[in-house]
């Protein structure tokens, strides 16, 4: 009888074991789960990257879509936020919520510059190579600090055309000037700006609208007067743009790649 009341505590006590092991992870931090270790990806960023919330659908920030592309070992955290820059995201204290949840191992991904470029605004303006550069390093630093891998991405561009249907450059001196940080911190940088730039001329001025936040009246119940948004994406933009993003990371050979679920390649949005 004593020997099976043994047998049975240490059953017990292997069995609340392994509930610790598989428990989930609650706060995002990365974790071992079934020997493995999984990583996150934070993003830092502004409303081309955040979660829209559900009264403003079918808008969407690339963030959204990026978990999409990696195993059960990535996770990705989108601490974006709509409306802020580099230097409202720093000040507000955003950038240290994500340093004190963050591990060894972790990415931090870093797109900033629509709001940086409001001349207007003191509370977000930034100068492309003074302040705008100050506080990106802030991030790099951060993450650097904390053992985690930093990666700059330019601004996203926005649905800007000539006259004669040429893709126009948005941001002015900010993504040279987000280059040039990268260069000099020897930080991985994604080009969006261009890529975006790029796959938007290919599209041209009207079939780009189905892929930024175009509704004609009536077309969703949440813009019943319809909709001309030149800045934010609609689902299926902010999907090609995640994808831009996916190969980016693929030509960095960063290794997040090998944890890819599929190619950014096979799967090039049909300019439609």
């Amino acid at each position: 009888m004593r020997r099976k009341k043994a047998a049975f505590r240490c059953l017990a006590v292997i069995a609340a074991s392994v509930a610790l092991i598989v428990q989930p992870d609650t706060d995002g931090k990365a974790s071992k789960t079934g020997g493995r270790t999984v990583m996150t990806i934070y993003l830092a960023g502004d409303s081309t990257v955040a979660a829209a919330p559900r009264s403003r659908a079918p808008r969407a920030g690339w963030g959204e879509m990026l978990g999409n592309w990696f195993d059960d070992n990535v996770i990705v955290k989108n601490m974006a936020a709509s409306g802020r820059s580099a230097k409202s995201f720093v000040e507000e204290g955003r950038l240290s919520r994500i340093l004190r949840e963050m591990k060894k191992g972790d990415y931090l991904f870093i797109q900033f510059g629509h709001n940086d470029e409001k001349v207007n605004d003191p509370a977000r303006h930034t100068e492309p190579f003074t302040t705008y550069q100050a506080y990106l390093k802030q991030c790099i630093d951060g993450a650097r600090a904390k053992g985690a891998t930093p990666v700059l991405i330019t601004p996203v561009e926005r649905r800007r055309f000539s006259a004669d249907g040429r893709a126009l450059d948005s941001h002015g001196l900010y993504p040279a000037a987000m280059k040039a940080l990268a260069k000099q911190e020897h930080v991985p940088v994604i080009d969006l700006t261009a890529k975006s730039k790029q796959r938007f001329e290919q599209l041209g001025p009207e079939r780009t609208k189905r892929w930024f936040l175009w509704l004609a009246p009536g077309e969703h119940p949440n813009y019943p007067n319809g909709i001309s948004d030149n800045t934010h994406f609609h689902q299926r933009g902010a999907k090609e743009i995640a994808r831009l993003v996916v190969e980016g990371i693929v030509e960095l050979n960063l290794p997040l790649r090998r944890h890819l679920i599929r190619s950014p390649e096979r799967e090039h949005a049909p300019s439609r």
